[in-house]
């Protein structure tokens, strides 16, 4: 019989509960079982940080596993749905937009949406011709009915929440079912070797030893860099913006009149501004660059998005480094969340890096010492590609931007600001557009293959694009709706070509939405209890 090991999580917040709560879920059979001992410390003293959060729908994998009741976890948070991303004036400064949904029809027995569409004159948004979510996002409506589901295939979605109070439930969540908790602040870590930490000292006059250590202290990086002394990989290279102003609306003097079940990345003159609905309030947050704006500019160009009225309105300044651990797991540390890197939250992938770090970890758990080796290794491989996958993608949308009206937006589009994997992937896809057989090895003609820190030192190959995470649709939704290839199909077709069309089944399904769906904040009010707020209408044709 295994003996029960010992995990100690150092730091909280939401990626420190979000590890505690999963390892006792997926390890301990939700608290029921005892293989592991989950033991969390936290400082009292650290502020706090209170931002809206906007996540993709793995996070309800997380859930599950965890064990928690979802319309409980959404009335704790303040959550609301997230159906898609809309993405304002990232093409050019005109108000249009373009929406990347979680959801996708699949025609058969040959998907050839994206060859289809390129072939027409394009008259119609890409993502309308394969998806209806887009529309149902601007009608506002919810992805759940208020009864039992008759609408055809389920609406992929995930949440907007309060990210401090979601670290609070999974905190009274984990406790309840074993997890133990400690306020105290870490004083010393003592190690075992260069690369294996043996115990943590506190200010309580306690020292704490365990078998895996994971570090959640931020971009502090208590455990993995001031202690292990693991490097860090600067990527600003390739994402300029490097501080976000941040602002917290609330309903009561700003309800707009919906809650929309989307978020939106709206760009703005030197970066974007994300603006994410909760129950009770809109996150609104201007991602900059400190090298185009002064902190002046960036907080009144954030005021002048909300409008009138908002100059009482307190904002907070966060600086942050774009970037990764060379390795997240060394020795008997895994570094998850900030500790571990960071990439700007443009596809809402900042909780997701944490909640992939504590998915693998549970995954690839060592068991016995002599297994440590061998986990890292695997783990920081999957790390590391799914890094630069998130990487590529969200480079993607700066590069192919035709913006120039300021010298940011010139910038981010030369091309020594587009990392090397993805401007292969680019030249490649100007001959032959996306397919799924493009991520079977994520090699493409022209891509650098000299040997660099990635992975463990047992593993030094370059990283490869896997399509975990973004696969050939996800990559058409930004591609097409950036504009990518236009050029080029006036070339190719010549500029008198057919009409874009949707399909009979998306408009069949926008026809029954109308009456299917309720809208956002009714179906939040009648379901979860949110308030009525002062200007809320219905959509045109929704039938009670």
């Amino acid at each position: 019989m295994r003996k029960a090991r010992s995990v100690l999580i150092v730091g909280g917040g939401s990626s420190g509960w979000m590890a505690a709560a999963y390892l006792n879920g997926a390890l301990n059979n939700k608290g029921e079982e005892q293989n592991v001992r989950i033991r969390l410390i936290e400082s009292p003293d650290i502020p706090r940080i209170s931002v809206g959060e906007a996540t993709i729908p793995s996070m309800r994998h997380l859930l599950a596993v965890v064990g928690v009741d979802e319309m409980d976890f959404m009335r704790a948070t303040n959550a609301t749905f997230k159906q898609s991303i809309k993405y304002v004036n990232w093409v050019q400064k005109d108000n249009s937009f373009y929406h990347h949904p979680f959801s996708r029809i699949q025609l058969q027995p040959l998907d050839v949406s994206g060859q289809r569409w390129l072939k027409s004159d394009r008259q119609i948004p890409f993502m309308e011709t394969c998806s209806a979510q887009p529309l149902i996002c601007e009608m506002g409506l919810s992805p759940l009915m208020m009864g039992q589901w008759d609408f055809g295939a389920p609406l992929s979605y995930a949440y907007h929440m309060n990210a401090q109070k979601f670290a609070d439930y999974l905190r009274d969540f984990s406790v309840a079912r074993g997890v133990q908790h400690t306020l105290a602040n870490v004083q010393e870590v003592k190690l075992r070797d260069s690369q294996h930490i043996q115990s943590v000292s506190t200010d309580q006059g306690e020292e704490i030893e365990a078998d895996i250590f994971v570090d959640c202290t931020g971009f502090r990086a208590r455990l993995i860099e001031q202690s292990l002394q693991v490097g860090f990989e600067d990527c600003s290279q390739w994402l300029l913006c490097d501080r976000a102003v941040t602002m917290h609306v609330p309903y009561d003097n700003f309800y707009p009149g919906q809650v929309r079940p989307y978020t939106t990345a709206s760009a703005q003159s030197n970066g974007w501004i994300w603006d994410i609905p909760m129950q009770h309030q809109r996150s609104v947050g201007y991602v900059h660059s400190s090298a185009f704006i002064e902190p002046e500019q960036a907080e009144r160009e954030l005021r002048a998005y909300q409008g009138p009225g908002c100059e009482s309105l307190p904002s907070r300044f966060v600086h942050f480094k774009v970037g990764r651990r060379h390795q997240a797991w060394q020795g008997n540390c895994v570094a998850i969340g900030l500790s571990a890197g960071f990439i700007e939250p443009l596809e809402s992938t900042g909780l997701y890096l944490s909640d992939l770090g504590v998915v693998m970890l549970a995954e690839h758990f060592p068991y016995t010492d002599n297994m440590l080796e061998s986990m890292a290794c695997r783990y920081n491989r999957i790390l590391s590609n799914r890094f630069y996958e998130i990487l590529d993608f969200i480079n993607m949308h700066y590069c192919l931007t035709k913006r120039t009206d300021t010298d940011f937006w010139q910038e981010v589009q030369r091309p020594e600001r587009i990392n090397p994997r993805l401007a292969a992937k680019l030249d490649f896809w100007r001959m032959k557009p996306p397919t799924a057989s493009d991520f079977e090895d994520g090699w493409f003609p022209g891509q650098q293959s000299g040997i660099a820190a990635w992975g463990g030192a047992m593993d030094q190959r370059p990283p490869v694009d896997t399509a975990g995470l973004w696969g050939h649709k996800s990559y058409e939704c930004i591609l097409y709706g950036m504009g990518f290839l236009e050029q080029e199909c006036n070339e190719w077709f010549g500029h008198n070509r057919p009409p874009a069309t949707i399909p009979p089944a998306i408009l069949q399904r926008l026809q029954m939405a109308r009456n299917k769906l309720p809208p956002h904040a009714v179906w939040l009010q009648r379901i979860l209890g949110m308030p009525v707020y002062p200007a809320a209408a219905k959509p045109a044709g929704w039938v009670a």
